[in-house]
């Protein structure tokens, strides 16, 4: 007889599970690299390292009008970095932001004072011309092509040149008159130069219009429409116009900010000194491009934040008083700007590579 015998069936026992595999893509980074990565991260803590370091090195530093003091010349920096800052994630340089910040102030004071009008007119004047230069600046880079660089280095020429040379024409001096005795000066004083007092510290007004501006820029980069254009036209401007980005608005609106930066700064400047000195404003287009590239703004474009400049412009601000307080040549001061601009091109380069890194 025979038998059919039937083979029982294979039980197989799943592998047990392990670690799970990723390409490298989908690879989350641990939490401190990617708040490395940010902008405004690393400037952040190269701040708090400064302003720890004089804190110890100068004594002084720790009384509250000697930190409102610091936070004043940081304010001044800060106010233009921002708009600077804007520009440079935009993927563009505006050379002539230094001496456009005299050339408004010139405009405020001579309209007023040889027309014999009301401060406000020059103010509004001001405002008009400080507009101009940037839409010319922008317009010209738009339409021609050329680097920003080679059309805000001419800019910077011709607007150096006119102050000095209008200035003499009208009021025979390479300053302008005294206007605090004009109608209006007081009002458009209290509005951009004026302090005001947080337990018995005075405060300058700039300080607070820093930190509301900073404030307004971030909002703008983050939320809305206009700051994606920013990123967009700064990453790749030809991939931008493909998707329907307005280029050329972007483009100028970012240099016309600029402008208005400069004015007001320079009516900041005009209504605490009540004078102006036409030859100043050289260099300090390079303090606010510096403050942005600290503040984590990369040379290429399209990476950036607003909080950084902040930081940056804090950074300068403490170390140019702070050496001061601690009673060392100030001579030093250009030192300590070329390591902190050196070590934040490092830092930038790193950012970047750590940002396409796979």
């Amino acid at each position: 007889m025979s038998m059919t015998q039937h083979a029982e069936p294979a039980v197989t026992t799943p592998p047990a599970p392990g670690p799970k595999e990723t390409d490298g893509r989908t690879a989350e980074r641990p939490l401190a690299l990617r708040l490395l990565a940010r902008p405004e991260v690393g400037v952040f803590l190269g701040a708090a390292a400064v302003y720890v370091f004089f804190l110890i090195a100068a004594p002084p530093v720790r009384d509250g009008s000697a930190m409102a003091t610091v936070l004043y010349q940081s304010s001044t920096i800060g106010i233009m970095a921002l708009p600077v800052a804007l520009l440079m994630i935009g993927g563009e340089f505006d050379l002539s932001s230094g001496v456009a910040v005299i050339t408004s102030a010139l405009t405020a004071s001579m309209l007023s004072y040889q027309l014999t009008l009301n401060v406000w007119a020059g103010v509004f004047v001001a405002l008009l011309v400080s507009l101009a230069v940037g839409f010319f600046n922008g317009w010209m880079v738009v339409k021609t092509g050329l680097p920003s660089f080679l059309v805000t280095l001419g800019t910077f020429l011709i607007l150096q040149g006119a102050n000095l040379a209008v200035t003499k024409l009208v009021t025979t001096n390479v300053a302008t008159d005294d206007i605090s005795n004009m109608d209006g000066f007081e009002q458009a004083r209290k509005v951009f130069a004026s302090s005001f007092d947080i337990g018995g510290v005075q405060v300058k007004i700039t300080v607070f219009y820093w930190l509301v501006f900073a404030a307004i820029a971030t909002w703008v980069l983050l939320r809305t429409k206009y700051g994606n254009w920013i990123f967009a036209v700064g990453g790749n401007k030809e991939s931008a116009r493909a998707v329907g980005v307005p280029v050329t608005f972007t483009k100028i609106s970012l240099f016309m900010l600029v402008g208005l930066g400069a004015w007001f700064v320079g009516m900041h400047q005009l209504f605490t000194f009540n004078t102006v000195q036409s030859g100043e404003g050289v260099g300090q287009e390079l303090i606010y491009i510096a403050a942005a590239v600290i503040g984590g703004c990369l040379l290429t474009g399209g990476y950036g934040s607003a909080i950084g400049p902040v930081f940056g412009a804090f950074m300068f601000g403490m170390v140019n008083q702070g050496i001061v307080f601690a009673g060392w040549n100030p001579d030093w001061f250009k030192a300590f700007l070329g390591v902190m601009l050196l070590g934040a091109v490092l830092i930038n380069l790193w950012v970047r590579q750590s940002a396409t890194r796979r």
